[in-house]
């Protein structure tokens, strides 16, 4: 039985993200050593969180056709989720500016975070991670490794 041929796709634009990426870090990384602040955290979040994003498109088309392919690009999508974790730690950790405001992941928990730009890492963080909790089992989240014993 003939199957339809595939349509015709958009140009690809990963390799402009990728592009654009090798850019910034030509560009505006320093020589020295010196930490990174929590906007140039907060964009490498959402970064990560897009790139969930468009692999966890690709893990639902993929899976239901490529059971090995499916279970690598579920591992590679739980790394990113891991990632995203540490970004999100990470933008809090990093040092704000002015002397008297405070940090704390409880206001983030609570939805009480600290305010713009702060506000917007918390709200994208808790909204993806509301569709990982769907996705992924807590063993998959805390696993060092993912153990991809199928195949």
């Amino acid at each position: 039985m003939p199957t339809e041929p595939l349509p015709e796709l958009a140009e690809d634009f990963v390799p402009f993200a990728t592009a654009a990426l090798d850019f910034h870090q030509a560009i505006n990384m320093p020589v020295a050593p010196v930490a990174a602040s929590r906007t140039e955290l907060d964009t490498l979040h959402a970064h990560v969180i897009a790139l969930y994003g468009l692999l966890d498109a690709h893990t639902v088309r993929t899976a239901q056709v490529a059971d090995a392919e499916g279970d690598h690009l579920k591992a590679c999508r739980i790394r990113l989720w891991q990632a995203a974790e540490h970004l999100h730690a990470a933008f809090h950790a990093a040092p704000q500016p002015g002397p008297d405001r405070l940090a704390t992941r409880d206001a983030c928990r609570t939805r009480l975070p600290e305010g713009a730009p702060e506000l917007t890492v918390c709200q994208r963080h808790l909204a993806v991670s509301a569709r990982v909790r769907r996705d992924h089992t807590p063993a998959d989240l805390r696993d060092p490794c993912t153990g991809l014993t199928r195949h």
